[in-house]
């Protein structure tokens, strides 16, 4: 964090009870509108799209102030685009998810006239934690979804981009009355109040550990929650794979904003008798990628002192254990380059919790199945990613383990296509979002049934004879 940014940090918070009085103003317009049309959705999605697109040159600024330095390339592209994308594909989609969906109605009913349809209802007012390191993403993205399903929304930016979350609150301001969408700011502190609040739902990004304590929160007003998480995703190598393409995709994973992405590889796993070509390829791609190291303006530096300080003693652990580790070049301050780690101990820390940062280890393995069962043996992931073209191994990954999502010959790509639900599960999530799955995860499916005219039920009212004892024995065997 730079100097301007710790400057905005220490200007003024939300009050604690600015919370509760903010989200009673959401409260009173969500019951004066409990279904905004399709017109007034879609017009609140074209002004977070406008709001973005003219806030975009100051987003860019401000997210390379708090990182210390971070391409303007790859914000816009990370933050500004695919979110803009994002909002374009829900708003273009309303039309057709609004619409009631058809349910079938068991015989006789169906053939006397009665009718069952699924209507997809607002929730309410719906509460946005968002994380710092993809902030305008991963903010506008949920709140496109929360939008586009006929909510209102008050979002908390996290107090670790100060100047992006600053520009965030003027963007909101900007583009929505505060009986739309509105912000509070602040710090964990704020961040607690904020998941004790009797929202309708509530999305949280960010860690494990945190997600613990707002569960603990939002559990005495029965909040539903949406949790992205993370967890250790891993790269499985198939012995058949092109080691090349492998070590191309997978360095862009861990070289995109250096790392600190909830979907970026944690481990390689790959066969023993590839480990030394792989880790060749991968230390020529690294190279070949930021050949200036890690102080290329390419490049992103890690977010504060406290990250920093973290993956170093990530590194001062392998190197003390003996483990091999490799890096391009020295980095400088919090510009950490890719550094692998080969083989190491499996007592280290970097084995087990979430990296986060530009670290990446590569394990061996003998068969398979034993990759399979070090992968089974760990927390469920974000994302798993397999390279290979045996379609044995792809059914295998595919049905034998458990993540969020998979990529195969490729990483992080899934995430990109709006059309599949992004979302963890077990310790690296609940819920998911993205497209229409977004639009019914903060939407209330309801069912609405529509009685025939002939008294049917008369033959499950008591006293009951035996066209209920017929009846009964129907729906056992054919109903």
């Amino acid at each position: 964090m730079t100097a301007e940014s710790q400057a905005v940090a220490e200007r003024g918070h939300s009050a604690p009870d600015e919370l509760s009085r903010k989200l009673a103003v959401l409260r009173d317009a969500y019951e004066a509108e409990r279904y905004p049309d399709i017109e007034v959705r879609k017009d609140r999605l074209q002004r977070l799209w406008s709001a973005l697109d003219t806030h975009a040159r100051r987003l860019c600024e401000a997210l390379n102030s708090d990182f210390g330095h971070r391409s303007p390339k790859q914000s816009y592209f990370t933050d500004i685009a695919t979110t803009g994308k994002s909002i374009r594909l829900t708003r273009k989609g309303l039309a057709r998810w609004m619409k009631p969906e058809k349910r079938k109605v068991d015989f006789p009913f169906s053939v006397l006239g009665a009718s069952a349809r699924v209507e997809y209802q607002p929730l309410g007012v719906v509460g946005i934690l968002s994380p710092w390191n993809v902030p305008v993403n991963l903010t506008l993205t949920p709140l496109a979804g929360v939008l586009g399903a006929g909510n209102r929304a008050m979002i908390k930016p996290s107090e670790h981009t100060p100047a992006t979350s600053q520009v965030m609150v003027e963007l909101i301001a900007s583009a929505f009355s505060d009986d739309e969408v509105t912000t509070v700011t602040g710090g964990a502190d704020i961040g607690q109040r904020f998941s004790a609040l009797a929202f309708d739902h509530l999305v949280f990004t960010g860690g494990t550990a945190i997600a613990r304590h707002i569960m603990r929160a939002a559990a005495d007003n029965l909040t539903p929650l949406t949790l992205e998480l993370g967890g250790k995703s891993p790269v499985l190598v198939g012995e058949d794979a092109d080691l090349n393409l492998a070590a191309k995709r997978t360095v862009f994973g861990k070289v995109f904003n250096a790392g600190q992405v909830c979907l970026a590889p944690d481990y390689v796993l790959v066969h023993e008798r590839q480990r030394e070509a792989l880790v060749s390829a991968i230390q020529a791609e690294i190279q070949a990628t930021l050949p200036e190291g890690a102080m290329s303006d390419d490049y992103v530096a890690v977010i504060n002192e406290r990250q920093s300080d973290r993956i170093k003693a990530y590194l001062d652990e392998a190197r003390a254990a003996g483990a091999r580790v490799w890096s391009a070049d020295a980095g400088q301050g919090r510009r950490i380059p890719i550094t692998l780690i080969v083989d190491p101990p499996e007592d280290l820390r970097v084995c087990h919790e979430e990296i986060f940062g530009p670290l990446l280890v590569v394990r061996s393995y003998a068969q398979f199945a034993q990759a399979l069962d070090y992968i089974n043996a760990r927390p469920r992931p974000l994302a798993l990613y397999y390279f290979g073209n045996n379609a044995t191994q792809r059914r295998q990954v595919i049905q034998d383990t458990v993540s969020g999502g998979v990529t195969i010959n490729d990483v992080v790509m899934h995430y990109t296509f709006d059309d599949l639900p992004f979302g963890g599960v077990g310790p690296s999530g609940m819920g998911a979002y993205h497209g229409f799955d977004g639009f019914r995860q903060f939407s209330h499916a309801r069912a609405v049934y529509h009685q025939t005219r002939f008294d049917l039920g008369r033959i499950i009212r008591p006293p009951y004879g035996r066209a209920f004892e017929l009846f009964s024995r129907h729906v056992m065997t054919r109903g």
